[in-house]
C-alpha cells in the first residue's frame, strides 16, 4: 500500500478578510504579509489581524505562513527578532524566509520554509536547506518537471511550486535591475517593475529589430492541467500567486485548484488534502475571468514553441470573446458565442498596436454599445477583461467550509447526552438534566431537525442517530442546550489538538554547495555572513543592495528574447543580428548577454559595464 501524502494548496492574501474568504473557497493554507519585512512592501499586516486570520484558520486545520521574505540590514536585525517573537505568540505556522541571518536570531522555535527569493534549483541546494532545519522549500519556476523529481528524489523535505500567476522574468531573488535603477529592491519588497515596460530592440548594427515592445513581461503562469504530474514528481504544496490580488481573483482561483485538486484525489488515494472540512463552491470558477496576460506552462516541459512571454501588453488580457464583426461611429458587431453583459471591460490591439480597453455601456444581441467612443476595425480580436456579471457574483458570499460531525443522542440517568465526534475523531460527551416523557406523536425527525442545526458554526452532520429506549419528548431548548455546547466543546477540543509546526533542528556540520558567494548570494546582514561561513563558505561579497557592483549582471533569466523573436544564435535567422543587443528605454541601454549553452539571458546596464 502507498503511503499516504497531505496536499496542500496554499493561496495568498493581502488582507485578513481576503485570507479568510480563501480558506472558504478551499485552501490548504495561506500566505499574508507581516507588518514589515515582506517581498510585497504595500501588503503589510497588524499582528492583531494576523492573529485573527490564524484563529479562522485553525479551525480547519489550515496554516497561515508569515512571509519574511526580504534580505535585512544590520539596523533592522532587531526588529525582526522581536516581530518573530510576537508572530511565534500568535500561533503563526511558519516563516517563509530569505535571508538566513534569520537563523542566527535569538528567536522561538517556529518553523521555517526557504522563499523562491532563496533561489532554490538545485538538489544540492534543496538538500542543504533541509539539513539546516527548514521544513518547506519552494522551488524555482522556471524548473521542468523532471528537474522537480530530481530534487523531490534526493530529500524529504516538503516542496513547493507556483502553479498559478505573475511570473517575475528573472530568477527570484537574483534581479538588481530595480535596485540599479530607482534604488527599489526587489530583494527588499520594492521591485518597479522595469520588466513590464516597453523597449526598442536594437542589434551591433543598429538596426530595430522591435520598436516599444514589453519584451521582458512574462504571460502568467497556469498548471491548472499537469497537477496530477506535479504530484508524482513529488511536489506537495501547490502555491498560488498574487499577494496584490484581490478578493475575486483569489476566491475564483483557490476554488478552481480546489476543485481540481479534489477531482484527482478521488482517483488516487495515496493523496490527501492538508486540512479538514469541504468547500461548497456557489459558483463556477473560470480562470480565464481573473487577472491573466495570457497563460503559459513556463518551463516545466523545458523550452518549448509555447509563448511565454506577453510582448504586446503588460496588462491583464482575460478572456477571448471573438472577433469584431461589423463597426461604425458608435457601435460594433461581435461574432462570437460569448454572451456581453452591460459593465463589462472589454480590450484589443487598436491600428496602432497599442491596447486599449473600453466599457460597455449597453448590449443588444450581439451589437456593443461602447461607454466612450473607439475606433476599432472588423476582425480585430477582442477579449474581455472583466466581467461585470461574474464580478458582482463574487462579491457576495459565494463558498461555505464545513467540517462533517456525527451525532449520537441517547438516554443517561435523569436526562439526556449528546455524542458529537468530527471527521478526525475528536469528539466530545455533553449531558442535560431533563426527565424522561414518553411522547403522544412520533418525534424522532423533530430531533434530528432541532440537533442538525449547525448553520452558524464550522460544521455540519454527517450523520444523526437517535439512539432512545422510548418515543420520549425533548423540549427544544433541552436539545438546542445540548448542541450549543457540544459544538463549544468540539471547538475547545480541536483548538487544542491543532499543533504547529516546530523548527526543525540545524546541522551545523553540513557544508554550502559552495565555498564563494559573490553578490548574487545577497548577504545583506553580519548574521547572514556569519550563517554561510559557519557552512564552509570562505569568500563572501555583499549585497548588491549593500554595495553596487559594477559590471555584473543586472537579471538572469531563462527567457531568451532571441528565441522568441525567432532569431536564436544556433539558427541561420540569428547570424542576420549580430550581437550585442541592446534594450533602449527613454535614453537608458540595457544590453543583453546570451549563454547558449546553459540557454540563459543575461541583462547589464551600460554605464554599469
Amino acid at each position: 500500500m502507498k503511503t499516504v501524502r497531505r496536499i496542500e494548496l496554499l493561496a495568498p492574501a493581502k488582507n485578513v478578510e481576503i485570507g479568510q474568504q480563501a480558506i472558504l473557497h478551499g485552501a490548504d493554507a495561506v500566505y499574508i504579509g507581516a507588518p514589515r519585512f515582506g517581498a510585497r512592501s504595500t501588503a503589510g499586516n497588524s499582528i492583531a489581524d494576523l492573529a485573527r486570520l490564524i484563529d479562522f484558520a485553525h479551525r480547519f486545520d489550515a496554516r497561515v505562513y508569515i512571509t519574511l521574505n526580504t534580505i535585512l540590514r544590520d539596523d533592522e536585525l532587531r526588529d525582526a527578532e522581536r516581530l518573530i517573537h510576537e508572530l511565534y505568540k500568535i500561533e503563526s505556522d511558519a516563516l517563509i524566509v530569505q535571508d538566513m541571518g534569520i537563523t542566527r536570531l535569538d528567536i522561538p522555535p517556529i518553523a521555517l520554509h526557504a522563499s523562491t527569493q532563496a533561489d532554490n534549483r538545485t538538489p544540492e541546494k534543496v538538500k542543504f536547506l533541509e539539513q539546516c532545519g527548514f521544513s518547506q522549500v519552494v522551488l524555482a519556476r522556471e524548473l521542468s518537471l523532471g528537474q522537480i523529481n530530481e530534487i523531490a528524489r534526493s530529500v524529504q523535505v516538503p516542496l513547493e511550486v507556483f502553479v498559478h500567476g505573475a511570473l517575475c522574468v528573472s530568477y527570484s531573488g537574483q534581479c538588481y535591475l530595480s535596485e540599479a535603477m530607482c534604488g527599489r529592491s526587489a530583494n527588499r519588497g520594492e521591485c518597479a517593475q522595469y520588466c513590464r515596460l516597453p523597449y526598442t530592440l536594437i542589434d551591433g548594427k543598429g538596426n530595430v529589430i522591435a520598436k516599444d515592445k514589453h519584451l521582458l513581461s512574462l504571460r502568467d503562469l497556469n498548471q491548472s492541467d499537469r497537477l496530477e504530474e506535479l504530484l508524482d514528481a513529488g511536489v506537495s504544496s501547490f502555491k498560488i500567486e498574487g499577494r496584490l490580488k484581490d478578493m475575486a481573483y483569489v476566491k475564483n482561483c483557490t476554488a478552481y485548484y480546489r476543485q481540481e485538486l479534489d477531482k484527482i484525489f478521488k482517483r488516487r488515494p495515496e493523496y490527501r488534502t492538508a486540512s479538514t472540512g469541504h468547500s461548497s463552491i456557489e459558483f463556477t470558477p473560470r480562470l480565464e475571468k481573473s487577472f491573466n496576460r495570457g497563460f503559459t506552462h513556463y518551463f516545466l516541459d523545458g523550452r518549448t514553441p509555447e509563448p511565454i512571454a506577453s510582448p504586446d501588453t503588460p496588462k491583464s488580457l482575460g478572456e477571448y470573446v471573438g472577433k469584431v464583426k461589423q463597426s461604425d461611429k458608435n457601435t460594433f458587431t461581435i461574432a462570437g458565442l460569448t454572451p456581453i453583459h452591460n459593465g463589462d471591460g472589454l480590450c484589443f490591439a487598436n491600428n496602432k498596436g497599442e491596447f486599449e480597453g473600453v466599457r460597455v455601456n449597453r448590449v443588444e444581441g450581439n451589437r456593443i454599445f461602447p461607454a466612450s467612443r473607439i475606433e476599432i476595425t472588423p476582425h480585430t480580436v477582442l477579449y474581455r477583461n472583466f466581467d461585470f456579471e461574474f464580478d458582482k457574483r463574487l462579491s457576495r458570499p459565494s463558498a461555505d467550509r464545513r467540517i462533517d460531525v456525527e451525532i449520537t443522542l441517547y438516554t443517561v440517568p435523569g436526562g439526556y447526552a449528546l455524542y458529537m465526534k468530527d471527521e478526525c475523531g475528536n469528539h466530545t460527551t455533553i449531558r442535560e438534566d431533563a426527565p424522561h416523557e414518553t411522547a403522544r406523536t412520533p418525534q424522532q425527525e423533530t430531533q434530528k431537525k432541532q440537533l442538525g442545526k449547525l448553520g452558524t458554526t464550522a460544521y455540519s452532520a454527517l450523520k444523526i442517530d437517535i439512539d432512545l429506549p422510548d418515543n420520549f419528548f425533548i423540549p427544544a431548548s433541552v436539545l438546542s442546550k445540548l448542541r450549543q455546547k457540544a459544538v463549544e466543546s468540539l471547538d475547545r477540543i480541536r483548538r487544542i489538538a491543532y499543533r504547529t509546526e516546530k523548527r526543525q533542528e540545524e546541522d551545523k556540520t553540513v557544508c554550502y554547495p559552495q565555498t564563494e558567494l559573490s553578490y548574487l548570494g545577497n548577504v545583506s546582514n553580519r548574521l547572514a555572513e556569519q550563517f554561510y561561513r559557519e557552512h564552509g563558505v570562505t569568500r563572501i561579497d555583499p549585497a548588491f543592495e549593500i554595495k553596487p557592483s559594477k559590471g555584473v549582471p543586472l537579471m538572469f533569466t531563462r527567457h531568451c528574447i532571441r528565441h522568441m523573436l525567432g532569431i536564436c544564435k544556433k539558427t541561420p535567422a540569428g547570424s542576420k543580428f549580430p550581437d550585442p543587443l541592446t534594450l533602449l528605454y527613454k535614453g537608458q541601454k540595457f544590453q543583453l548577454h546570451f549563454d547558449c549553452k546553459a540557454c540563459e539571458m543575461t541583462l547589464y546596464k551600460k554605464d554599469f559595464l
